[in-house]
């Protein structure tokens, strides 16, 4: 699976990816309230033109959540995923088509992905990403310590950052059980916050000027400032203290 090339989709795209998010949307809205309870970026809409949206990980229904909040902020987002999504014999081309960006973790092709997500942002697509990497395997669903992908996106491409907080989403879809968990979410219906954070420029963060190099101590600084951001957006939605204000860390994870 080549990684490295993207292109943009057409108007056929456009028309699909409408559709599916009005039937997603439907699906959704059957088994969960998702609610958008604070909006920090200007007219309540993504800023136009290239554009890095970060969300926390914790749950399998995520994707489907961020791209539907991504349309509500006025933008359809190129969503970087699993590359498992695009080897679905059902959801593979359709993703594909819709210009999500596959994501081969742990393999020689994974730096590709970022390749392929900066041509995207240079062509003015919106980009969504879990900095993370992966679901949290924190158990008590905080999120993790961010990889680096996302800042080194921003750095190379001058897009800003705009962290986006889904808290409940485990509840719509857990690690076991879905199809017993989505029937009783028909009756229940959990709610599904979201708080969407002010865009962050990463490269004055940095105090970059043109394509100056930024050392690597540098980009992990500025990733667990942009992921500090996200994790206080979800601290203020779930009304409670976070553990890391970065995110959980591996070690923390693994004592």
């Amino acid at each position: 699976m080549d990684t490295s090339t993207w292109q943009r989709p057409g108007l056929r795209a456009a028309l699909l990816y409408a559709v599916a998010a009005g039937l997603l949307g439907a699906v959704v809205s059957a088994v969960s309230r998702l609610e958008l309870t604070r909006r920090g970026v200007p007219d309540g809409e993504l800023p136009d033109g290239p554009v890095i949206v970060v969300a926390n990980h914790t749950s399998f229904a995520d994707g489907v959540l961020l791209a539907l909040v991504g349309r509500r902020l006025g933008r359809s987002l190129r969503l970087m995923a699993t590359g498992g999504v695009f080897r679905s014999g059902l959801v593979g081309p359709v993703v594909r088509r819709l210009g999500f960006i596959p994501v081969l973790r742990g393999t020689s092709s994974a730096a590709g992905s970022l390749d392929a997500a900066a041509t995207a942002l240079e062509a003015g697509e919106a980009v969504g990403l879990f900095p993370e990497g992966r679901i949290t395997r924190d158990p008590q669903h905080w999120p993790e310590r961010s990889k680096t992908g996302a800042v080194r996106l921003a750095l190379r491409t001058g897009a800003p950052v705009v962290p986006v907080a889904l808290v409940g989403a485990q509840q719509v879809v857990g690690r076991t059980g879905i199809v017993a968990r989505l029937l009783r979410n028909t009756v229940l219906r959990p709610r599904v916050a979201v708080a969407v954070g002010e865009p962050i420029d990463v490269r004055r963060l940095a105090g970059v000027v043109g394509d100056a190099p930024v050392d690597e101590a540098t980009v992990r600084r500025l990733a667990d400032e942009v992921m500090s951001a996200l994790v206080a957006q979800v601290a203020e939605l779930r009304q409670e203290p976070a553990p890391y204000a970065a995110g959980v860390p591996e070690e923390a994870l693994s004592a």
